[in-house]
């Protein structure tokens, strides 16, 4: 429901400041702290798993969690398979080596993205942008739709 949603996403911040706030535990035994509303785990089979209650985007081909859908920043990019969103941040994502490639807007260099659990490639990551006006994308994520598909809460 809404108010499980709202409870449950107030809950993770909190754990999340708690584990910011405090000091560095002794004890080398204990799960890490949730980052940026990310569970992170090792008895599962992907590196982190995104919140339940909010809308996330997935792997088409492994269903491996790839962003929330909060990341978002656009919808009208252009990959080399078709229509792509941009994103702030990504999970579950591995990174190749950057390169130096002519795009739509400009000489950027990239790194191409792939899956972490089918090594499907998905897009690229922005290293750099040569131009001023593209230095937004810097640090930023592509990743194409045909390969990925909408989870939890799309109704």
């Amino acid at each position: 429901t809404a108010f499980a949603c709202i409870f449950q996403c107030f809950f993770c911040q909190q754990v999340q400041q708690s584990c910011n706030s405090s000091s560095a535990s002794p004890d080398t035994s204990e799960e890490p702290c949730p980052t940026d509303m990310v569970k992170m785990t090792k008895s599962k089979t992907f590196q982190a798993y995104l919140p339940t209650c909010h809308r996330t985007y997935s792997c088409i081909h492994c269903r491996a969690h790839l962003a929330n859908h909060d990341e978002l920043i656009s919808k009208s990019f252009q990959g080399s398979q078709g229509r792509a969103y941009l994103f702030n941040s990504v999970v579950n994502v591995g990174c190749g080596p950057a390169e130096e490639r002519v795009l739509l807007t400009g000489l950027h260099a990239v790194a191409d993205i792939y899956c972490e659990n089918c090594k499907t490639t998905l897009g690229w990551k922005y290293e750099h942008a040569f131009e001023s006006s593209q230095k937004y994308k810097e640090g930023k994520f592509i990743i194409e739709l045909a390969h990925m598909i909408k989870d939890n809460g799309w109704e």
